[in-house]
């Protein structure tokens, strides 16, 4: 008789995701998986062909947890990509290391910036859609140049040098949409 699957790859997806929030994705490694997700690396090489097989997948829940924060973010502003600059220099403060797997590590796994951002739901496309409404003749470049100061931000949360509070985050983007637009 075949012997029962007890490690699934939800779980090693799981148990990924704990340990690069922990130690970070050079840590993710077979041997500190198994560990992590209490087996040995067996059932990892059953479920998986490779480790970049698995590092693809947990890339990918990484990518839906932040479209997840994103939306469930409360819209505190009706100026252009000010409620997008404040989910994801949120999500920068809360979750680092899954915000460096995701935006600042060179491999996205097909993922574009543009695709990330705009998540399972269309984030960032609603936000340019919202800007047009707004009467803004020009969004994407609005967009690019909000960028630059949204993600500056988030990249300074990840050396604890970013510490403005979110009302303090809030008016420093509109005021910087108002120069921009």
């Amino acid at each position: 008789m075949p012997r029962t699957i007890t490690i699934t790859k939800q779980n090693l997806i799981d148990a990924s995701i704990e340990l690069l929030r922990k130690e970070g994705a050079a840590a993710l490694t077979a041997r500190k998986l198994a560990r992590e997700a209490g087996c040995s690396t067996q059932p990892i090489f059953r479920a998986y062909q490779n480790m970049d097989e698995l590092y693809a997948d947990v890339f990918a829940v990484s990518a839906d947890i932040f479209s997840d924060f994103c939306e469930s973010y409360p819209a505190e502003s009706q100026v252009a990509f000010v409620n997008l600059g404040l989910a994801y220099i949120s999500f920068a403060q809360k979750d680092k290391e899954l915000f460096r797997l995701l935006f600042l590590s060179s491999n996205r796994y097909g993922k574009s910036l543009v695709e990330l951002l705009n998540g399972k739901t269309g984030f960032l496309k609603n936000q340019i859609s919202a800007a047009k409404e707004q009467g803004c003749a020009d969004p994407e470049s609005l967009f690019m140049k909000m960028w630059m100061l949204i993600h500056g931000s988030a990249c300074m949360c990840l050396t604890d040098d970013y510490d403005l509070d979110s009302t303090a985050t809030r008016k420093l983007l509109e005021d910087a949409e108002k120069v921009f637009a």
